[in-house]
């Protein structure tokens, strides 16, 4: 399998959740990583009309790197590979993320990650938008 395909096929099966992990068949080796209907913040996760278009991506931060503030316009799956993300989501507070921690990401706060660890922080992502539709969007 290619990487691509295989990092897309186990974010996959991370949102598919521990009921259908539990009722995967004999032999389907499914490990749950998340079941939910909100984002980190509580917002019920809404798909972009369109044509389907998934990407996904592993975002490196080193040591006391950040990102630029942002939002997104399409649900994100992120799994956190290594490493530890603090996220500032303004007025809603700050979330310190580590290695095995797996979330939906806000998608109408503006927020921006900050590696508050030691170490390069690595995230798997996988954005589930539509074609023409920006998954990351800055904010001024």
């Amino acid at each position: 399998m290619r990487p691509q395909t295989s990092a897309m096929a186990i974010a996959m099966l991370a949102c598919v959740g521990p009921a259908a992990a539990h009722d995967a068949p004999h032999g389907y080796p499914a490990v749950p990583l998340l079941s939910t209907g909100t984002t980190i913040l509580g917002e019920t996760i809404r798909y972009p009309a369109g044509d389907a278009h998934v990407t996904a991506a592993i975002v490196t931060l080193a040591a006391g790197e950040r990102t630029i503030l942002h939002k997104h316009e399409v649900p994100l799956f992120a799994y956190i590979l290594e490493g530890e993300l603090t996220v500032d989501y303004g007025p809603q507070g700050t979330r310190i993320y580590r290695t095995g921690d797996a979330l939906i990401e806000a998608m109408g706060v503006a927020h921006f990650g900050h590696n508050t660890g030691a170490v390069p922080m690595r995230l798997l992502g996988v954005y589930m938008g539509a074609t023409g539709i920006k998954d990351v969007t800055p904010v001024n």
